[in-house]
């Protein structure tokens, strides 16, 4: 029995691929790995390696959550953890903390833990493998000129599992399972 690397995720509109491309381009500089537009998502929850025979009982938690479909926003650009930066992220606004605490409380009577800090929605741009002060300066500095970027509006009526493969050219994400969000009633 092997172990499946997954997460659980939204998608972005494909729309967004290209407004992200343009982004990504200004942003360029060394040291900074982007990520490709195209695998461009809202990490819910890294699950890491997962035993194959577990999937279909995560699967069967995650259907059992509730919660309205909702709009989100892409606003914003910021960076992990501050000064000494290791990741670049665009942020999000919506209703992404009511989700993510139902697939927490779902996941956690299969071993899952619940995350300790709030969750921050956002879409990964890019990772810094090496941080440096000169490496962070200039990314701060490209960074400034999307501090306000928007990218408009898109709705949230889904979530899905995923598959994670790594490889040298970059991740390769392939969809398990997709989950449509329902209300409560």
């Amino acid at each position: 029995m092997s172990d499946i690397r997954c997460f659980i995720a939204i998608e972005l509109p494909p729309s967004m691929r290209e407004d992200i491309r343009q982004i990504e381009d200004g942003l360029r500089v060394p040291g900074l790995r982007l990520v490709r537009p195209e695998i461009c998502h809202i990490t819910l929850k890294f699950l890491g390696d997962v035993p194959e025979n577990q999937i279909e009982r995560i699967c069967a938690a995650l259907k059992s959550v509730r919660t309205e479909p909702f709009e989100a926003k892409v606003r914003g650009m910021g960076a992990f953890p501050g000064k000494s930066i290791r990741v670049v992220w665009l942020g999000l606004e919506g209703n992404f903390s009511q989700l993510h605490r139902q697939v927490d409380e779902l996941l956690e009577p299969l071993g899952f833990e619940r995350e300790g800090r709030k969750f921050s929605p956002h879409v990964t741009l890019g990772r810094v493998s090496r941080p440096s002060p000169q490496t962070s300066k200039e990314i701060a500095s490209r960074m400034d000129q999307y501090k306000d970027i928007d990218l408009g509006s898109f709705p949230v009526d889904r979530f899905l599992l995923k598959k994670s493969t790594l490889t040298r050219e970059g991740p390769i994400y392939e969809d398990i399972e997709e989950f449509l969000l329902r209300p409560t009633g």
